[in-house]
């Protein structure tokens, strides 16, 4: 029997698929350092692991009996794939199955920044029974997303995700992506309808200078893709969301650039300093900010662990 070892957890679907298919599955959460022991002790095959677990070379090479590693979700900075698969494993990811759910985070932070809830929420806690009047003038001065601009830096499954949305919203769409020069995005509406966009990239400066919000939508770089001269050229007032990677955004510029009203508010899901962002970022009022969650909504989940199941079933059958 093939075992299979979920370090970081998969939805019950998944753990579902794998043994009506005659698979034993493992979703004990073992330590970092006592991961090497356990999948040697326990014969295991298949590690699938999320953002929390590493599969580097000292593991790879350290349990010989791996066939399979899986990350749920579409990033793999937390494995050596190149070099797992030159050992002849196979690594296998879900980059579908989290679209959507990251796209609607971007816009529930999006809603939120234009209207200052991430703001209002915090106030109306402390003094919403005393200062009520001054409170409601304070966060009078709200702004639609209709009409406005929207750039957005990658244009991959999650990119075109935030598009669809955005275009619903009755948003203007400009991306930047090299590798994507021209896209057609579709939107389907729930009485079968459907209209296509065919959009062409725009240049980086172009998408700094003309959004009214920047959306990040980019694997885990060497350098920051929004540092201080980014930060810049975007208009003044715009709004910036992360809900890629920790380190794609320069914080310590971010933060000079709230602070300075260059740049009306952000919104982070993910940190350099994970999982410890900084003070500075954690205590800013003008930052909307999430623990990691862009993937996190029960149907993600599901889909993320169904489709593990699928592909270790069909590598394996």
């Amino acid at each position: 029997m093939i075992k299979v070892h979920a370090n970081d957890g998969i939805s019950q679907s998944g753990v579902d698929a794998l043994e009506q298919a005659g698979y034993s599955v493992s979703t004990t959460k073992v330590a970092q350092e006592q991961l090497v022991d356990f999948i040697n002790r326990e014969a295991v095959q298949v590690l699938l692991v999320r953002s929390a677990t590493t599969a580097r070379k000292e593991l790879i090479d350290a349990c010989p009996g791996l066939k399979i590693i899986g990350r749920g979700g579409v990033g793999m900075d937390n494995i050596d794939v190149d070099y797992a698969r030159s050992k002849g494993l196979h690594v296998i990811n879900t980059p579908a199955a989290s679209s959507a759910s990251v796209a609607e985070l971007v816009f529930a932070h999006l809603y939120g920044g234009v209207r200052f809830l991430h703001q209002s929420n915090r106030a109306m806690a402390l003094e919403g029974d005393t200062n009520f009047g001054a409170l409601k003038k304070a966060y009078a001065k709200g702004r639609e997303l209709r009409g406005k601009t929207i750039g957005i830096v990658g244009f991959g499954r999650i990119g075109k995700a935030v598009a669809q949305i955005a275009l619903g919203s009755g948003m203007r769409v400009i991306y930047f992506d090299q590798h994507v020069p021209s896209a057609s995005v579709s939107l389907k509406f729930y009485d079968q309808q459907e209209v296509n966009f065919d959009l062409t990239a725009s240049s980086f400066e172009t998408v700094l200078s003309e959004s009214d919000f920047i959306t990040l939508h980019v694997p885990a770089q060497k350098d920051y893709v929004i540092g201080a001269a980014e930060l810049a050229q975007m208009k003044a007032g715009a709004g910036l969301i992360n809900a890629a990677r920790g380190g794609v955004v320069d914080e310590v510029a971010l933060i000079a650039a709230l602070e300075s009203r260059h740049i009306s508010f952000a919104a982070l899901d993910v940190f350099e300093n994970e999982p410890t962002p900084a003070i500075q970022v954690l205590m800013n009022e003008y930052c909307s900010l999430t623990p990691h969650i862009g993937a996190a909504t029960n149907e993600a989940q599901d889909r993320i662990g169904e489709e593990l199941a699928a592909q270790i079933i069909e590598l394996t059958a």
